[in-house]
C-alpha cells in the first residue's frame, strides 16, 4: 500500500483529473449489468459518482479516510447518494451481493503479494450476485519501460498542475524496478518555483503480466471472459497499454 501518497485527496484529484474514457466505460458496464454496483478502491468517487447519478445503487470501499471524505463531499455537491465504506479490498464482508464489482485506475496494483491479489479476488467473488461480473483495469507491463527505471529523479511535465493556493506545481519522479517482486518503487516530489519538495511521497506499484493474470484469478475462483486493450474494447494485443478484464465466477 502507498497510504502517504493518498493522504491529500484534493492533491490526488488535481494530479489525475482525467479518466473520462474510463468513467464512460464503467458507466456503460453498470448499465449493461443493471442493479447494484460496488467499486473497490473507489478513491474520491470519480467513476462511482457518475454511475450513481445514472440511478444505480452504489457502494464505494476505500482504505483512505481522506479519500472517502472527499468522495462524500463531491457526492453531496452533486446531490448524489452513495454509500461509502472504509475497508481493505483484500478482506471485506459487506453482508450483501452486487451485480457489478469493479476496480479501476490500477488500484489493484497496490496489492504487491500474489496472496493479497488472490484474497482480493476471493472477497470480490463472494460479493457477486448470480450473473454478476468483476471488471478491472491494470496496465500491460512494458519490459523496456521497466528497465529504464534507474532511480534518477526526472521532471514529469505532463503531470504538472495548478494549485489554487500555490500556483503551478511541478512533479518529479524517481523509480527503480524490483524484478523479483515485480514492483516499481517510486518517490514523487512536488514543488513550485518558490517551494521545493513541499510533498515527497513514495508510490510502489506492482506489475501483473498477461500470462499470470488468469492464474491469479483462477485461484480466486474467477475466470476472464473478455480482455480488451483499450477503452474502445479493441482486442488485447502484446503492445496494448491496458489490460481491461471482464471476469465471472469460475
Amino acid at each position: 500500500m502507498s497510504e502517504q501518497f493518498y493522504s491529500d485527496a484534493r492533491l490526488y484529484d488535481r494530479l489525475f483529473p482525467g479518466g473520462d474514457q474510463a468513467a464512460d466505460f464503467y458507466r456503460a458496464e453498470a448499465d449493461r449489468q443493471g442493479g447494484c454496483v460496488l467499486e473497490l478502491g473507489c478513491g474520491t468517487g470519480h467513476k462511482l459518482i457518475p454511475i450513481a447519478s445514472d440511478g444505480h445503487p452504489c457502494m464505494g470501499l476505500e482504505l483512505s479516510p481522506d479519500m472517502l471524505a472527499e468522495a462524500q463531499r463531491k457526492a453531496d455537491e452533486r446531490g448524489v447518494e452513495v454509500e461509502w465504506v472504509q475497508g481493505d479490498m483484500r478482506e471485506f464482508d459487506l453482508g450483501r451481493t452486487f451485480d457489478l464489482v469493479f476496480i479501476a485506475a490500477n488500484s489493484l496494483l497496490h496489492l504487491h503479494d500474489a496472496e493479497d491479489l488472490v484474497a482480493c479476488f476471493r472477497s470480490a467473488r463472494r460479493h457477486l450476485a448470480p450473473g454478476a461480473r468483476l471488471v478491472f483495469d491494470v496496465f500491460n507491463p512494458n519490459v523496456r519501460m521497466l528497465a529504464q527505471a534507474d532511480g534518477v529523479r526526472r521532471r514529469r511535465d505532463a503531470l504538472s498542475y495548478v494549485d489554487p493556493d500555490r500556483g503551478v506545481v511541478h512533479v518529479d519522479v524517481a523509480e527503480t524496478y524490483d524484478a523479483a517482486a515485480q514492483v516499481t518503487r517510486g518517490k514523487w516530489y512536488f514543488s513550485t518555483d518558490s517551494e521545493a519538495d513541499f510533498v515527497v511521497a513514495p508510490l510502489d506499484i506492482r506489475s501483473i503480466f498477461p500470462q499470470e493474470l488468469p492464474l491469479l484469478l483462477s485461484r480466486g475462483g474467477l475466470r476472464v471472459v473478455e480482455r480488451f486493450g483499450d477503452w474502445s474494447r479493441a482486442p488485447f494485443t502484446a503492445d496494448a497499454a491496458l489490460q481491461l478484464c471482464i471476469c465471472e465466477p469460475d
